[in-house]
């Protein structure tokens, strides 16, 4: 791999004409990129996957590296893979889908399992709306949709007797997200118990309405989401994706496979599912250095 860098080297000053700091900056990037590849015992280029340049991603982020830094190295990176594609020096270009800083900025926020239980758990079913945000919060948390997704999905789109639903997302892309059994009970009680009593006039067909019997927006949900983490006494900083991304590394954490993951989410690039092992890695770290006695 060294002198394939160094071939690269050449290339951006010789050929490219790019400065000397340039070329050093470069070369300080990919060297510690290529030390980080031998500690996975790794030696050569066509080995590399992208899990293990998002591992390298986070390892830089855990090492206290800037944003700046961290999206610099992935920029190097990517120069010198493309570097080697168009010398037919490498095979694959597994960095060509990688362009998206968010793989590897920050950790998605989680919710534990047992702050799952305390939200899912805060609304009052003897109040008026009760009923409907249980619901809504179950079946936000089951099948792990966008907000966007869930404020327009449809009583259409569910199909209870195979317990599944069908979802329109990014690009009118579809999908088949699986729903527990505890989502569809709750979700049946709610269509049946209180929707009725809040449609007014035409009804277009949305699952969860407001009390103008309008289809509940995505600020409003969100809105709710937030109020219901105040009310169990969660503390942590809550994103309109939160419970999203708490589905996922929950599915991971009990032995999912990426790959069901990744369908269940519609990504459409398993790198972008690959960061949830870094969730459930950070967790059992945290684990091992409560309980281990050695830790």
């Amino acid at each position: 791999m060294q002198a394939l860098l160094d071939q690269f080297l050449d290339y951006i000053s010789l050929e490219r004409g790019l400065s000397e700091n340039t070329r050093q900056a470069y070369h300080a990037d990919l060297k510690d990129f290529m030390a980080f590849l031998q500690t996975k015992g790794i030696t050569s280029v066509n080995a590399v996957t992208r899990k293990q340049i998002l591992d390298y991603m986070m390892d830089a982020r855990d090492r206290g590296l800037s944003t700046n830094s961290i999206s610099r190295r992935l920029v190097s990176i990517k120069m010198f893979f493309r570097y080697l594609q168009q010398e037919s020096l490498m095979t694959d270009n597994v960095t060509d889908a990688m362009d998206s800083p968010r793989l590897w900025k920050v950790l998605p926020s989680t919710l534990s399992e047992k702050e799952v239980e305390q939200l899912l758990a805060a609304p009052d079913e003897t109040k008026r709306l009760g009923l409907r945000d249980r619901a809504m919060i179950e079946t936000f948390y089951s099948t792990g949709l966008r907000v966007s997704e869930l404020s327009q999905l449809k009583i259409e789109d569910i199909h209870f007797d195979a317990g599944y639903l069908v979802c329109f997302g990014k690009g009118s892309k579809e999908r088949v997200v699986p729903l527990g059994d505890v989502a569809r009970k709750i979700l049946q009680r709610y269509l049946q118990e209180l929707r009725p009593s809040l449609v007014k006039g035409q009804d277009a067909g949305q699952v969860f309405l407001n009390l103008r019997g309008q289809a509940i927006s995505r600020k409003g949900l969100w809105k709710l989401i937030r109020q219901y983490a105040r009310k169990a006494h969660i503390v942590k900083k809550l994103t309109p994706h939160t419970l999203r991304h708490s589905f996922a590394s929950h599915l991971l954490a009990n032995g999912a496979p990426l790959r069901f993951i990744q369908e269940m989410l519609g990504h459409a690039d398993i790198a972008t599912t690959q960061i949830y092992t870094h969730v459930d890695q950070a967790r059992l770290k945290t684990v091992h250095e409560q309980y281990h006695p050695r830790a």
